[in-house]
């Protein structure tokens, strides 16, 4: 059909009840972009109607170059989604019933990840919108959706979507800094590091509810210490300087307020790609890096946390470990094991959120409480172990146990926000002042025991799978809650995890497979067919999906109380 046929249909159905849009769905060409109405609201207060639009690269005119990698094409994606999002913010407002007038694109926030909300390649550049379609009362406002339809949506695609239109040094801003900071961390591993913070970056956010950089003339910019201090060649911003973290145990101290949460905060986001002014743009962390907490009331299934908890009262059995409501020990062991068994080479802690008999058992409590009679081994006597055994890093805010310099290798110490390289002196005062305290448990290394999960649980069929919000995932009657896995940073990321949790119910689970088996076999298809196939809206818009990592969607199965596995 074409943009005439629409105009004839919003003709016709003006001012009808409002069930009558769903006489739109389907195809339409316009001069410059087909346009394609996906699913149409069954109410002005619905959630909104599906629409894309497809430019043919032949008018879109971005030259391969700007895509021709993962990298490169994750960034002009990005770029382009925010790019119609302020398009969208300048055209005027209809006003009207429920969503009316309202038009939107997931452009997210401080992070540059895969989205579903946009597509680039050889053919096309395709660009995915929700529009709350007019109404006044339940009635359709035929005149308020030619606007959009006929008015709105080509200022959209000339503005936004042309590379004719955008500042094309802009563009390619966002696309090598993007590859640089993918470069980046591929290089991590081979120079023996798990993390690097560039100098000169801005770690400090706005606020606790804003991810955006701390503006002003008290903002103190990173300077590594000499010491630690090293240099990476980028393919194209070319010699850059900055704290590299070697792997193994690495403590930072300092006095409260002088920044120690601060750069933690900033290390655990630097698992993903930050936008250019962002602050953050090459603080690099190694990809599978997994926070760790305590987290009160969790759940959880069959996790072998004996090398960390064992002999518990009343004969409980630690190497399948099922509860329904953990305690702060408890859940910060499963955690760690769930993250060891889903892959991870570095873990990240603040002494603020752990459990502190986890931690620590000094001397002087050593000598009160037998060790027969404590079945806690604290994560001080299996963090080298880790590391030797496992290959598993670990980075820790701690401000109140000196105790962990007889383990450290590395300590930076923060004060007013400057990092210093304090090692050789904690050394020193370890050898020094001797605690006495005695290393508990033992050297058996951490074995992890794959689990495997059973469809009883997942069951999908006539259930509702959605996200409340970044932290909540409604999952039928129950609720996944995500507060505490810190790492995700968006909603529309949480919106994935759903569908993927669906797509792996249909799909994947055998029971025979392991958690991991499962999860890599989900990733290998997302990285073939796009994001969009693990949507149930597979081949149209599949709504407002973020790609999630690995480590986030096992959280989320993790803590899902019907989850069962064997």
């Amino acid at each position: 059909m074409t943009k005439e046929d629409l105009k004839k249909k919003l003709d016709k159905i003006d001012g009808k009840g409002y069930k009558a849009y769903k006489d739109l769905e389907g195809e339409y060409e316009f001069e410059k972009f087909i346009l394609y109405i996906d699913h149409v609201q069954g109410d002005p207060f619905a959630p909104p109607s599906r629409i894309r639009v497809k430019v043919p690269q032949n008018i879109a005119d971005f030259e391969f170059s700007m895509y021709n990698n993962p990298s490169r094409q994750v960034a002009l994606e990005d770029f382009l989604t925010r790019s119609v999002f302020e398009v969208i913010k300048r055209l005027p407002s209809l006003k009207g019933t429920g969503h009316s007038g309202d038009i939107y694109i997931d452009k997210g926030g401080q992070q540059i990840i895969k989205r579903s909300a946009m597509v680039v390649n050889k053919d096309y550049v395709e660009a995915r919108l929700s529009i709350g379609l007019p109404a006044f009362g339940r009635r359709i406002n035929g005149s308020g959706a030619q606007r959009i339809f006929l008015e709105f949506l080509p200022q959209i695609v000339e503005k936004s979507l042309l590379k004719k239109s955008l500042n094309i040094q802009d563009i390619w801003l966002w696309v090598e800094t993007v590859e640089d900071q993918d470069y980046l961390r591929s290089q991590l591993k081979e120079r023996g590091l798990v993390a690097f913070v560039a100098d000169g970056a801005i770690l400090p956010r706005e606020s606790g509810i804003s991810d955006r950089p701390l503006k002003g003339g008290n903002v103190v910019p990173f300077e590594s210490p000499d010491s630690l201090r090293i240099k990476f060649q980028l393919p194209n911003r070319g010699e850059i300087t900055g704290m590299g973290i070697p792997e193994g145990v690495t403590l930072i101290v300092g006095g409260g307020y002088h920044g120690k949460s601060t750069l933690l905060q900033a290390i655990q986001k630097g698992v993903y790609n930050h936008i250019p002014g962002d602050g953050r743009e090459f603080v690099i962390t190694v990809a599978d890096a997994v926070k760790i907490r305590a987290e009160d009331g969790r759940r959880i299934e069959k996790v072998d946390i004996s090398p960390f908890i064992n002999n518990l009262p009343n004969n409980v059995d630690t190497t399948r470990f099922t509860t329904e409501n953990a305690s702060g020990s408890t859940s910060q062991a499963a955690n760690i094991i769930e993250a060891i068994e889903i892959g991870t080479s570095l873990l990240l802690l603040d002494e603020d959120t752990s459990a502190t008999n986890f931690m620590i058992r000094d001397a002087r409590m050593q000598k009160l409480i037998a060790k027969k009679e404590e079945p806690i081994t604290p994560f001080i006597d299996r963090v080298k172990q880790l590391y030797k055994d496992n290959g598993i890093s670990t980075i820790l805010v701690m401000g109140g146990s000196g105790d962990y310099f007889d383990v450290a290798n590395c300590v930076i110490k923060m004060h007013n926000y400057r990092p210093y390289d304090v090692t050789q002196e904690a050394k020193k005062i370890a050898k020094e002042f001797k605690t006495n305290r005695e290393v508990e448990g033992n050297n058996e290394p951490i074995v992890i025991k794959p689990r495997i999960p059973l469809k009883k649980g997942l069951e999908v069929k006539g259930k509702k799978i959605k996200s409340k919000d970044e932290d909540t995932i409604k999952f039928g009657y129950q609720e996944i809650e995500l507060d505490y896995v810190e790492q995700l940073v968006d909603k529309s990321q949480t919106n994935a995890i759903g569908e993927i949790i669906r797509y792996i119910a249909s799909k994947y689970v055998d029971e025979k497979s392991s958690i991991k088996e499962i999860l890599k076999k989900v990733y290998k298809d997302i990285y073939e067919k796009g994001l969009d196939v693990v949507s149930s809206f597979y081949g149209k818009h599949p709504g407002n999906l973020a790609l999630p990592r690995l480590q986030e969607v096992a959280a989320a199965l993790n803590r899902l109380r019907s989850f069962t596995v064997k």
